[in-house]
């Protein structure tokens, strides 16, 4: 089986250590959305939407130089106030900007793990309402037909014919295809 080429997640320690174990090829990338109201949590209300401004600014940006540039906007300006919002983004610098190496059109999807929550979402909703589903088996078999269901709603990835260049090991660059000389 071919190892993915990026693990999306949110701050859960355990996957990240199973990443590690299993695929340390891969690459990793932080959910920003979590990361996005880990860091939001450590702050007052009143500065909240100032910060969230420049956390998009982070991972909005067109480059990954320029992301950087606004990572060390923030730090600058909300290290002295608020060091443990500023300790939050920086801990995991190492896996917060993965996606620029990955086509553009991917990044709205890889950049967080919603995708993926959202039909779990669906999922959780219905197993929760429903009381003594009865058997693992009738369990299994709700949770497939949920699934199913709302795979109807899915849409195709952006940029989905560039998988295979990512599967076959082309390099990319602040989202762009990188020609190597021959």
């Amino acid at each position: 089986m071919p190892c993915p080429k990026l693990c999306i997640g949110d701050g859960a320690l355990g996957f990240w250590n199973a990443l590690r174990d299993i695929y340390p090829e891969a690459d990793h990338q932080r959910c920003w959305v979590h990361k996005t109201a880990n860091i939001l949590d450590k702050m007052p209300k009143s500065v909240q939407p100032q910060a969230k401004t420049l956390i998009h600014d982070i991972y909005r940006a067109e480059n990954e130089k320029n992301a950087r540039a606004s990572y060390q906007e923030f730090i600058k300006r909300y290290s002295a106030r608020y060091p443990k919002a500023v300790y939050c983004l920086q801990k995991d610098e190492e896996s917060l900007f993965s996606f620029y190496s990955f086509p553009a059109e991917h990044w709205r999807h890889i950049r967080s793990t919603n995708v993926i929550e959202s039909t779990f979402a669906t999922v959780r909703l219905r197993t929760k309402k429903t009381r003594g589903q009865g058997t693992l088996e009738m369990t299994l078999a709700m949770v497939f037909k949920l699934a199913e269901r709302a795979s109807m709603r899915w849409r195709k990835l952006r940029g989905y014919k560039l998988i295979g260049k990512v599967n076959d090991g082309v390099v990319f660059k602040d989202g762009k295809e990188v020609k190597l000389a021959a």
